[in-house]
């Protein structure tokens, strides 16, 4: 099984509006460890300058009594120090429980929700997962806003997460 997300971006509004479909498989390996831990993974979009220019998804223990799931947040090192310190759990739109191995959907639309209309320049999908007794992984791909025609970019991690591919369409 392998997670997946969807995002709908479009253009800016300085320049004509372009919409894209953006969509992003995001694979939760099965790790054969005898303690398992479903990971918490963030999933932005980061400027040229490392900020974040959007918070897609944030994916943790929910169920915890008073909250204590959100004190593990910090774990994802960078997202945490990029973005997550600031925000204010739960999102809506944004955070939601931890996934299983396995494929997730989630889609956003541009202008609405979590994703905000983005500016012209260089960007890059940002996922990060950290597992309880277990380790942390970080993958980006970079891409360019807008597009003139589709791109299908990949990047593999290693150990917490599997494949990440970005498929954008003008």
């Amino acid at each position: 099984m392998r997670a997946s997300l969807t995002v709908a971006l479009c253009g800016l509004a300085s320049a004509p509006a372009l919409a894209a479909d953006v969509g992003v498989k995001l694979q939760i390996p099965q790790l054969d460890v005898a303690e398992y831990h479903r990971p918490y993974v963030a999933v932005w979009i980061e400027r040229e300058d490392q900020s974040v220019a959007a918070n897609l998804a944030v994916w943790y223990e929910l169920d915890k009594r008073n909250g204590e799931g959100t004190k593990w947040l910090k774990d994802l090192r960078q997202w945490w120090r990029r973005a997550g310190r600031e925000l204010q759990m739960p999102m809506d739109g944004v955070s939601g429980a931890t996934r299983p191995v396995g494929e997730q959907t989630l889609s956003f639309v541009s202008g609405k929700g979590p994703l905000p209309e983005l500016a012209p320049g260089h960007y890059q999908l940002v996922v990060e997962a950290a597992r309880e007794t277990g380790g942390r992984e970080l993958v980006k791909i970079p891409f360019q806003w807008p597009v003139s025609k589709a791109q299908q970019l990949q990047a593999q991690g290693s150990s917490e997460l599997g494949k990440v591919a970005l498929d954008i369409k003008p």
